[in-house]
């Protein structure tokens, strides 16, 4: 468990401003991240890394010369927000584009690839490498759609150092994805992570067994098994990942590796010692020379108790960047000459953004808007247990408080915003930005564009009417939809939005009766939502476990029906007229 906590809702960026604080000479805070504390040389090109917090040494703790430019961190196991990637992006760029680096998660994908979309806009070079070692997470034909673990390290520490070497961001791209298909990770556990300020670990193995086949953000294993001694760990995970050593070739890999034994939190040195032991002898045995092995925690998952092997077949490429100087807070090899780089004098600082002005009818709707957003927020906060105990059977446990810290986000956006005489449209703009930066994740991004999209329904010239609301709450679900690529029978919150939608419009049509159709849309919801049980999952972390998230509901999707009860009730009691 997390014993030193202020306040748990804000552990990732109290964690994060004592880091910078106490590696000045390395990085700087910049918003939602961290950046070098010098600036990057002109015309090379930024190297990005980032994912959620959790990870420590990943991602902030690479940072420096040789490794990272900049890295935005989310919350506890979410992604950062487009924003944050956005800003520390801006910071981190100076003039030879950006390379975006993350391990492949879905809301990873979705959020750093906005932010991607951003920077393009205004003519930045970008990049994007979706690092996927983990052997456990998909087959091998498609390993580039696996999910990323302690790949992470050896992927954006030679990327970096090719950058160092001088690379452009054609060759620094080429290089960085010719190391992350040359790497293979595999791992396991003994037992859960326990979030901060919570009672008990996202999941338990039972005693004497272990999860095979971990994922990082607290997911349980694929399987368990009995536990074996450290000898049979260490030749579990060195044949797992070995069923994939590639040919042998001349001027290609000839059996020489980089190897990381990663402890996940809980996992002491000495243990990780022990199991490193074995692999050299299994290593030797094999005919496989390691080439400078790492061994320690590099890519941790709070305090679960596993480990993971990395291993990556090198050529002489490859092997020559590994062994290059890096020189960052947790990681250093030889020493990069840094004396003549320039101190940083610009870091990038979202402006607060004009409140574009607003007639009184919309003003009057945008306040309406923000009693919805409250409804959202104590209804997030009211069942944030339950969504999270859902998430935890098949995911990594973090749906609550994302939705949690999402709604909570919007709901103050959207005061401050109607506070400062915005408009509808304008107050779900901050509302969208703020629920996509607070929660992170999948469903940040997702319910973020959500709101973004409905605000496309409004306008701040003029008001509103039950219509417009259906039409929003239409938008929204399409923005949804298109966004996250699922389709119904997937398991995600499109086997919710779907039934919504179909029944929402009818219903709407029919009676023109906003509260009766949106409570009649959300009981479909609940009911497409709770049949989820019977489907296993094919998209997003779940995937990866299959059949174990039978029986259980996709919390997303749970989530959405019950948000849009909350809202029906709302409607319900409001009297509406020509407002929301």
């Amino acid at each position: 468990m997390t014993y030193l906590v202020n306040d748990p809702e804000h552990f990732a960026a109290d964690a994060l401003r004592g880091y910078a604080a106490a590696h000045p000479q390395h990085v700087m805070l910049a918003h939602g991240g961290v950046v070098r504390s010098t600036e990057t040389p002109q015309g090379q090109p930024a190297l990005v890394i980032g994912g959620g917090s959790g990870h420590y040494p990943a991602f902030a703790g690479w940072i420096g010369p040789g490794m990272g430019h900049g890295a935005p961190c989310g919350n506890i196991f979410s992604s950062p927000s487009a924003s944050q990637v956005y800003s520390v992006s801006r910071s981190a760029e100076n003039g030879g584009g950006v390379i975006l680096g993350f391990g492949n998660y879905a809301g990873d994908v979705l959020h750093f690839g906005q932010a991607a979309e951003k920077l393009r806009a205004e003519g930045v070079d970008v990049r994007i490498i979706r690092v996927s070692d983990d052997i456990a997470s998909g087959p091998a034909a498609e390993h580039r759609d696996r999910r990323g673990i302690a790949g992470d390290l050896v992927v954006f520490k030679i990327a970096g150092a090719a950058i160092e070497s001088g690379a452009d961001i054609d060759e620094a791209e080429r290089v960085a994805w010719k190391a992350n298909d040359a790497t293979r990770s595999f791992g396991v556990a003994f037992e859960g992570c326990t979030l901060p300020g919570a009672d008990g670990a996202l999941f338990h193995v039972p005693e004497g067994e272990m999860a095979i086949g971990l994922g990082i953000h607290g997911e349980p294993g694929i399987r368990e098994v009995p536990l074996g001694t450290a000898a049979e760990v260490a030749d579990l995970l060195l044949d797992g990942v070995l069923e994939e050593e590639p040919e042998r070739s001349a001027g290609g890999y000839q059996g020489r590796v980089a190897v990381v034994l990663n402890g996940l939190g809980s996992v002491k040195y000495e243990e990780l010692f022990t199991v490193y032991g074995r692999l050299a002898e299994r290593f030797a045995e094999k005919g496989l020379t390691v080439v400078a092995p790492e061994v320690g925690e590099h890519v941790t998952s709070l305090d679960m108790a596993g480990l993971s092997l990395t291993v990556v077949f090198l050529d002489d490429e490859l092997e020559e960047y590994w062994l290059a100087p890096a020189d960052t807070p947790a990681f250093r090899r030889g020493a990069p000459d840094s004396s003549a780089r320039a101190g940083r004098t610009r870091v990038h600082t979202p402006g607060e953004e004009a409140i574009p002005e607003a007639s009184p009818e919309s003003r009057e709707v945008a306040a309406s808007i923000v009693k919805a957003l409250e409804v959202l927020r104590a209804t997030a906060s009211e069942h944030q247990e339950y969504f999270g105990r859902l998430d935890a059977v098949a995911g990594d446990g973090d749906h609550g408080q994302g939705m949690a810290y999402g709604s909570r986000g919007a709901a103050e956006a959207g005061r401050a915003a109607v506070e400062k005489g915005a408009g509808a449209r304008t107050v779900l703009l901050h509302a969208g930005d703020a629920w996509a930066e607070e929660a992170g994740g999948t469903s940040g991004a997702l319910w973020g564009a959500a709101l973004i999209a409905a605000g496309s329904v409004f306008d701040d010239a003029e008001g509103a009417t039950p219509a417009h609301v259906v039409r929003a709450l239409m938008t929204g679900s399409d923005a949804i939809s298109r966004l996250g690529g699922a389709e119904p029978g997937d398991k995600t919150m499109v086997d919710a939005i779907v039934p919504f939608r179909e029944s929402l419009a009818a219903e709407f049509e029919a009676s023109a009766d906003l509260a009766a159709s949106t409570r009649k849309a959300a009981a479909v919801a609940r009911e497409a939502a709770d049949a989820t049980s019977g489907i296993a999952a094919r998209r997003g972390r779940s995937r990866v476990l299959g059949e174990k998230s039978v029986g259980t509901p996709d919390p997303g999707a749970i989530s959405f029906s019950i948000l849009m009860d909350a809202l029906a009730e709302l409607f319900g009691s409001a009297t509406v007229e020509n407002r929301p």
